[in-house]
């Protein structure tokens, strides 16, 4: 049994066919057939049925894919550690970030890929959360840092680093500095929130929408500083998630009823990706859930 014979089989059940097998990996279909057959008489059970005009899984082809599909990934992986250590990892990378972005372990990652891999071309792209995960799609960006409520756009992968519910920040004192409130209770205030885009204001909204209520923003601004200091200074009450005040000094008061969770998460594609885009992405990851 070789591995190559598993990455036919697999990309066969991916495809459906062997025609499609071979176009996805650039192999003959009959160099296709011949090691799948050979993959068969090697484990001495057949794991395809070819009578139909799309393969099917046999019984036992079910009970060998995810295992194929495993050691496929750890041989991935393993290419990949050694490559790592090798500074083989070389390529581009355009990577999106959120509006205001300041989160030092995401800044620290995209500094330090430059000084360990020269040989990866990083570009960085600061935008709001729905235009970035337009370019993610359209392939304008490998990958971005976004923002986000409820779920990402239709043909994304979502890694989840933060998922928190949104609250009333205010100064120590003030009238709405309680244990938690209503988001009804925000009426007659001045409200201070992220721009549209975000996936705080969409929390926010949406959150507003399942109740009844008008998600008014009397004042909006692109980063999370500026409307903690316009909060400082009484402008209003910001809507903003509990981790964007630290160190502030304000107070973060929960909103009992706000239903949706703001969520901040890496996306990208479904596609395969190059070694250069899996590299920062793992990085990332590892830095961010470290926080």
């Amino acid at each position: 049994m070789e591995m190559h014979q598993l990455r036919y089989f697999a990309a066969v059940v991916d495809e459906g066919t062997f025609t499609g097998a071979a176009q996805r990996l650039h192999v003959s279909q009959s160099g296709i057939s011949t090691q799948v057959a050979k993959l068969e008489r090697a484990l001495g059970q057949q794991l395809l049925d070819r009578s139909g005009r799309q393969v099917r899984l046999t019984p036992a082809g079910e009970a060998v894919l995810p295992l194929a599909k495993n050691a496929l990934a750890t041989l991935d992986a393993i290419r990949h550690t050694a490559a790592e250590f090798a500074d083989a990892v070389r390529g581009r990378v355009r990577l999106g970030m959120v509006m205001g972005c300041a989160i030092p372990p995401f800044l620290d990652s995209v500094a330090d890929l430059g000084r360990t891999h020269p040989g990866i071309e990083l570009s960085l792209h600061e935008g709001y959360s729905a235009d970035l995960q337009s370019q993610v799609l359209s392939g304008s960006l490998d990958l971005a840092l976004i923002g986000y409520a409820g779920e990402v756009a239709t043909g994304l992968e979502a890694s989840v680093v933060i998922d928190e519910p949104i609250t009333a920040v205010v100064p120590a004192g003030h009238p709405l500095d309680r244990s938690r409130l209503p988001l009804a209770r925000l009426r007659g205030e001045k409200i201070l929130c992220l721009s549209p885009g975000t996936g705080i204001r969409a929390a926010y909204e949406q959150s507003c929408h399942r109740l009844g209520l008008d998600p008014r923003v009397d004042i909006e601004a692109a980063s999370p500083a500026a409307l903690l200091h316009l909060a400082e200074r009484g402008a209003g009450v910001a809507v903003l998630s509990a981790s964007s005040t630290e160190g502030s000094g304000l107070r973060a008061v929960p909103l009992a009823d706000a239903a949706t969770r703001a969520r901040l998460g890496l996306v990208t594609r479904h596609d395969p990706h190059s070694p250069a885009v899996r590299l920062l992405r793992t990085r990332l990851l590892a830095a961010l859930r470290a926080e």
